[in-house]
Parts: structure tokens; C-alpha cells; sequence
């Protein structure tokens, strides 16, 4: 820890309360070497704001995910000199907010009439299940809208016919697919973007600091290709929803026709590692048209086999 003035002296049971974490806390980190030795003043130890200091960090570390043993060793790169202000600002840029949106808050009696008036108390659960909705601590009837947009969506499908289990449904599958779309872009990026900056031992500040600048960058990269790709996808199916539902499309040949088609996950895992992702659903079609055309070749070699047998025995 940096040499500092001693400012203010704190007894133990002081710093404790000042920080608040507990006394055994505060000596399990020092055991573990996070927190240094207190001072020695005749018969007392005594604390100081360095001290002070360092458990608040500590604790903003544990309350973003990181474990005592990464806190460690980023505590002793920033004693060696090597800054921790870099890091603590990447932190900050990946942990901070992904959308513009800002949370609202909304009545239960304001949300109800934004759904046709008639309490539902079980879709209100389901809304905080899924986190469309956050409870206010000390307000019973007052409810956090996260993102008021996705609330927005959800009041419009209801008004237009959609019944709200429906809408809870259809919004926990989406949900799984959207996420395994922000895991593949992680990956991608960090493959492609990141890797330099993960090492064993914790980025240099300037490095974090790039990282950093960079995570600004990218982060609406997933969202702008999502939404164009979703546009472009949603335009296709429409378009072909429709035609069949008007007739337009009886005549077309079968190969235009999609099927959806249950693959163990193992499979399509297997599949992704060779092909990729993106080119996955392609390989599967072709390859069981492949297997598909061997067999109808199968068969007109046995067929043609069978009637020169015929022929001979004739």
C-alpha cells in the first residue's frame, strides 16, 4: 500500500464500523495479506485511512464478482507501481450500462391500467421473475422498470391481443437465444479483440485503460448488428408467412419450404466447432440432402441390379 500521512487513527472496532465490515473480517484480511498490519501505539493498533481506503476498494472489487484471491493480486500490482486505476476503469466501462435507456419507476395502480385495468397478480410475478420489473424495498406498490421499452413492447402485445402468459413465454425464450448471440460475440471478440490484454497477471494500467477505450467501441457493435440482421430476417419470414397464408406460394417448389427440426445440442455443438455457428444450419441441410441423394442412388442401383437378375433368369 502507497505510503500515505496517517490522517485519522482508527481503532479497530472504528474501522470496522467506518467501512462496514466486521472485525473478523477486517483480521481474515490481513492474515490473507489484502489489508496491511495495523500500527503498533504503545499497547494498541491503530488504523488508518489507508486502511480505510483499501477495504472500501476491497469491497467494490467482491461487489463486482471478482474473488479474494484476483483482489490479491491486483492489490499487489497496484503497491508495485503498476496502477490500479486502469483496471478499476475497465471494470467500470464493462460493468456500467449497455443501452441509453434509463429505469423508471411505475405504480402498481399505473401499471395495471397500462394492462387493461384488471390487477393480475401472477403476471406481475412473472414480470419480476424475469426482471422486467424490480421491487422497490419499502414500497409495496412501487415497481423499477428497468429497461421502459421492453415494457412498452410488452403493453403493446396486449393490447393488441396477446395474452400476458404468452408474452412471459415467448419472452424466456428469447431471452436464452439472445443470450448464447452475446456469448458468441464475447467469444468473438475476445478472440479476436481482447486476447492481448488477458494474461496471467493483471493488464498494465495503460493497457487497461486501452481495453477500456476499446470495450466503448465495440459495445454497440452486438447491438447494431443484431438489430440489422433481425430487420433483414424478419423482413424474409414475413414476407414468406404471408404469401403462404394468401396462396401465393402453393405452387413453389419444395426447396423454397423451411422446416423446423429438433437437434440434440450435443450435435449442433459438434457441428459449430466445425463449420461455425453461422454456417451450421447450412451443413446440416446439406449434408441430409447429401445422404439423401446417396440413397435414391442406393436404390436405383439395387432396382437396376435386380432387373438385370430378372433378365437373366429369364
Amino acid at each position: 500500500m502507497n505510503d500515505e500521512p496517517a490522517g485519522v487513527a482508527y481503532r479497530i472496532e472504528d474501522l470496522a464500523h467506518h467501512s462496514g465490515a466486521t472485525v473478523r473480517t477486517i483480521r481474515a484480511y490481513q492474515d490473507r495479506g489484502l489489508l496491511p498490519r495495523p500500527e503498533r501505539r504503545g499497547r494498541a493498533n491503530v488504523y488508518s485511512d489507508a486502511h480505510l481506503a483499501r477495504l472500501r476498494q476491497i469491497a467494490d472489487l467482491l461487489d463486482r464478482g471478482y474473488t479474494l484471491a484476483s483482489i490479491k493480486e491486483l492489490l499487489e500490482a497496484w503497491d508495485a507501481g503498476r496502477g490500479l486505476g486502469g483496471v478499476l476503469g475497465l471494470v467500470a466501462e464493462v460493468d456500467g450500462p449497455w443501452t441509453d435507456e434509463e429505469a423508471v419507476r411505475i405504480s402498481r395502480t399505473e401499471l395495471d391500467e397500462r394492462f387493461g385495468g384488471n390487477p393480475d397478480d401472477a403476471a406481475v410475478a412473472d414480470a419480476v421473475e424475469l426482471g422486467v420489473l424490480e421491487r422497490v424495498p419499502g414500497h409495496e406498490d412501487t415497481f423499477l422498470v428497468p429497461s421502459p421499452q421492453e415494457l412498452a413492447v410488452a403493453a403493446e402485445l396486449y393490447e393488441a391481443g396477446v395474452p400476458l402468459s404468452a408474452i412471459s413465454g415467448h419472452l424466456r425464450e428469447l431471452r436464452g437465444q439472445v443470450e448464447h448471440i452475446a456469448a458468441r460475440f464475447l467469444e468473438f471478440t475476445t478472440e479476436h479483440v481482447f486476447a492481448r490484454y488477458l494474461g496471467e497477471h493483471p493488464p498494465t494500467d495503460a493497457d487497461a485503460a486501452e481495453a477500456a477505450a476499446l470495450v466503448r467501441r465495440l459495445r454497440p457493435l452486438a447491438r447494431q448488428t443484431v438489430d440489422a440482421e433481425l430487420a433483414r430476417a424478419m423482413r424474409l419470414f414475413a414476407n414468406r408467412h404471408l404469401r403462404r397464408h394468401l396462396g401465393a406460394e402453393r405452387s413453389a417448389a419444395p426447396s423454397e419450404e423451411t422446416r423446423s427440426v429438433v437437434v440434440p445440442a450435443s450435435t449442433m455443438e459438434a457441428v459449430e466447432g466445425l463449420v461455425g455457428a453461422e454456417h451450421a444450419a447450412e451443413f446440416i441441410a446439406v449434408a441430409a440432402e447429401r445422404e439423401v441423394r446417396a440413397r435414391a442412388l442406393d436404390t436405383l442401383a439395387a432396382n437396376h441390379t435386380k432387373a438385370a437378375i430378372l433378365d437373366e433368369s429369364s
